[in-house]
């Protein structure tokens, strides 16, 4: 919306038309949305507390995690608005993309908000049964595929790309489709399960946010897109714009969620970030490199997978306790070491994953 009124503007006074650039206006939607976060946290934080919206902790769960019980909940709503608002301020709205990224962040929101409700009001960790979680996350993701594959112009939407591989771009066709699925609904979760420490999993997605608007600029700009020899897809660019305002929301979240934790984020949050992160890889094309840069997600996802199937076959866990993280813990690691150590390792990552955009 400000992008019209500064475009307008522009004519009677010249020095609004550096709100045109796109890299302008990423940098003013990280700022506007941490801005934003910080001045409407506390508020949200008090309105949660007063409403008694407080976190309901596993009863086999680490002991340490015991004391968390009551810290107010279902705060990635403030991220979520911080989001929206920024987006709808700072980007251009006539863009498909946008709106897309937008609709399947707030669909996912909506599924983990009445997770987290109906734990809240069961007074228990079990919120909306698996079948019902999955089963509204599977027709959001599915909208989302067929949707960006019924509106692809171009042979290189709707092709696997492989990073190191200069020229291979592998044509999907109808299993585009499967792909796009997997990929958003399969890091909604995954970011999901990240979500069990202070902080663990905010700053991952950020970082990963980050470098996903980065290949989106190089994705949507015709001249570093030829250089680096990566697909170029018109329009793709403006979702700098969106991830500027992830980063904003999620630095401005992770000063109220830093251990020790004022407030949780909650399944509103994760599910939505999560399924943001995959939907924004699905339309830049470069679902394999955030499967490298996510890395610690699909570790946590790995780790629940593993330890479900042994105990089920043989009756024995792999871990102490899964998802990995609290593995950690409990062979006696303190919380702050686990998540630093694993924001470490998510940088590493995510590095590795940008370097596949020159080494080709």
């Amino acid at each position: 919306m400000l992008l019209w009124l500064t475009d307008f503007l522009s004519q009677y006074i010249s020095g609004f038309s550096v709100f045109q650039y796109l890299t302008f206006r990423t940098m003013v939607s990280v700022v506007t949305a941490l801005v934003m976060s910080l001045v409407i946290g506390p508020l949200v934080i008090a309105r949660l507390s007063h409403h008694q919206i407080g976190q309901t902790v596993r009863e086999d769960g680490p002991e340490s995690h015991f004391s968390k019980a009551g810290t107010p909940t279902m705060g990635g709503a403030l991220i979520l608005i911080v989001i929206l608002v920024t987006t709808l301020a700072w980007g251009d709205l006539s863009n498909r993309y946008v709106w897309i990224v937008l609709l399947v962040t707030l669909a996912f929101g909506v599924i983990g908000w009445v997770d987290d409700y109906l734990k809240i009001s069961r007074k228990n960790s079990q919120g909306l049964a698996a079948r019902w979680k999955y089963l509204w996350q599977s027709i959001a993701g599915l909208a989302a595929a067929v949707f960006l594959y019924d509106t692809a112009q171009l042979p290189a939407e709707t092709a696997l790309i492989v990073p190191f591989f200069k020229d291979v771009a592998i044509p999907l066709g109808i299993w585009f489709i499967v792909l796009a699925y997997i990929v958003i609904v399969g890091t909604s979760n995954a970011v999901n399960l990240t979500d069990g420490l202070d902080g663990l999993a905010i700053l991952p997605t950020v970082m990963v946010g980050a470098a996903l608007g980065l290949i989106a600029y190089l994705v949507g700009h015709v001249e570093f897109a030829g250089y680096l020899q990566i697909p170029y897809i018109p329009e793709v660019g403006e979702l700098a714009v969106f991830c500027g305002a992830l980063i904003g929301a999620g630095l401005g979240f992770l000063w109220f969620n830093t251990y020790p934790a004022q407030v949780f984020m909650g399944d509103v949050g994760a599910l939505a970030l999560g399924a943001a992160l995959g939907v924004v890889a699905v339309i830049v094309r470069h679902e394999i490199v955030l499967f490298i840069m996510g890395g610690l997600f699909v570790v946590e996802t790995v780790s629940v997978i593993l330890q479900v199937a042994s105990f089920r076959l043989r009756g024995k866990r792999i871990f102490r306790m899964a998802p990995i993280h609290h593995h950690f813990e409990l062979k006696g690691w303190p919380e702050p070491r686990v998540i630093v150590r694993f924001w470490i390792i998510t940088l590493v990552l995510v590095l590795i994953g940008l370097s596949t955009l020159k080494l080709r």
